[in-house]
């Protein structure tokens, strides 16, 4: 698939920068303040950190935004198919021609930036000149040296559950990853906060003592969860009575939640609007099941069922057997997922958090900077689970297809979600 806008900003600034690459904001606070500080001059920002969830929850909060009759913008990472994908600009995608003409601004204006740091500027710049009630900035790695944290005063900060994950970059403990995650925080503004594990949570009140932000926390504050088929958000002075999400597994009633107590801590806005948008929301490639298209097609000939999930760290691991298992609950059905990973990925504890939840695991091979398909069964070795490897989806899915009527989960990396909802399509 062509993608004109990706390739001007790989022309323009060379190729998204690399895990491990040192962070230096202040070469893009330089260039900012050469484009006029763009991201002084934005509507209200609510700015999203984490390990996962992060996606889902902007997700929730711009339908709930827009249910209330906001105009939004947003930034995301990654994206699934084209680089235009994680700009939206007053509730529409930003088009490959404004997005272009951005990056070459950017660059005119301001060169030797990363690619990721001209994506933010770029952003900001699309941002600032469009009129808007609200922007979703999600941060693109850690966030205390992100390119997304030169806003110096947002609407709310966001905390989503943190977990290990980018220790190539990040540090290879939780309080290491913490600090640069927990580093969006701001003095005086409002942060919301996921349930954490218990170091995660004493962690993050620390800095949040130490910059002065008052911190609203899932489990303290706040709370959300499921009661009799509905989702239940309550914080000391109310309480949301509102439909489940369409989004599946059990980690995305705490994502709706999640946005629905930022919405609630930033303005009042009305039940419906909550209702409206929790219903609506919608993110691809997050336990997103395939039911129409020519992939799939030969597992449900048998009864069976497929689904995509980009998910690649023991965190999502984790929920994702949580979600199969639920599944099986209800319908027991033999499990199989297909799994591809980045080479840098922790194969061992995804595969670890998953396995539980399977019967069997196809490894495939991606691009070069994805882990051979052979090292990935070695991981299965160690777990109750039977692994195998196949040279392409295609061949995966066929070699799933031997079992009766199977439950198939394609997971591990946005690029395999990618191929398979493109062979969906096709």
């Amino acid at each position: 698939m062509s993608d004109a806008a990706l390739s001007t900003f790989e022309r323009l600034f060379g190729p998204e920068f690399g895990h491990g690459k040192g962070f230096d904001l202040a070469v893009l606070r330089g260039a900012l303040a050469a484009l006029g500080d763009p991201q002084a001059n934005l509507p209200p920002v609510i700015h999203v950190a984490g390990t996962n969830g992060k996606g889902s929850a902007i997700a929730f909060m711009r339908e709930i935004a827009e249910a209330a009759g906001l105009t939004v913008h947003a930034f995301t990472k990654p994206h699934l198919f084209c680089l235009a994908e994680r700009f939206l600009v007053a509730g529409e995608p930003v088009s490959d021609a404004a997005l272009i003409e951005a990056a070459e601004r950017v660059a005119h204006t301001a060169p030797g930036l990363t690619q990721f740091d001209a994506q933010a500027a770029s952003a900001f710049l699309l941002f600032s000149e469009t009129p808007a009630d609200l922007v979703l900035l999600e941060t693109g790695m850690g966030g205390r040296d992100d390119s997304t944290n030169l806003i110096a005063a947002p609407a709310a900060t966001v905390l989503a559950p943190i977990d290990l994950d980018h220790q190539d970059a990040l540090g290879a403990t939780l309080a290491e990853i913490t600090a640069h995650k927990a580093g969006i925080l701001k003095r005086n503004t409002p942060a919301i906060v996921a349930r954490q594990q218990p170091e995660v949570m004493e962690l993050i009140e620390t800095q949040a003592a130490g910059v002065g932000a008052p911190l609203f926390r899932s489990g303290v504050e706040w709370d959300a969860f499921a009661s009799n088929g509905r989702l239940v958000v309550q914080t000391g002075t109310r309480v949301l009575d509102l439909p489940l999400p369409a989004l599946v597994g059990e980690h995305q009633i705490d994502n709706a939640g999640l946005a629905c107590a930022a919405l609630m801590r930033w303005r009042d806005l009305p039940d419906a609007a909550f209702a409206k948008g929790i219903a609506a929301a919608r993110w691809p490639a997050r336990l997103q099941p395939l039911t129409r298209g020519p992939l799939s097609a030969p597992i449900r000939a048998l009864g069976g069922e497929v689904w995509v999930d980009c998910g690649h760290n023991a965190h999502a691991g984790a929920a994702l057997a949580r979600a199969l298992q639920d599944m099986n609950r209800r319908t027991r059905r033999t499990t199989v997922a297909i799994i591809a990973l980045r080479a840098r990925k922790d194969a061992a504890a995804f595969v670890a958090a998953l396995a539980r939840a399977v019967d069997h695991i196809i490894a495939v091979p991606l691009a070069e900077a994805y882990a051979p398909a052979e090292n990935i069964v070695q991981t299965s070795r160690p777990h109750t689970v039977s692994a195998s490897a196949a040279c392409s989806l295609d061949t995966a899915m066929q070699d799933a297809s031997r079992f009766a009527a199977p439950r198939v989960l394609i997971c591990g990396s946005f690029l395999l979600a990618a191929e398979a909802l493109t062979l969906e399509s096709d």
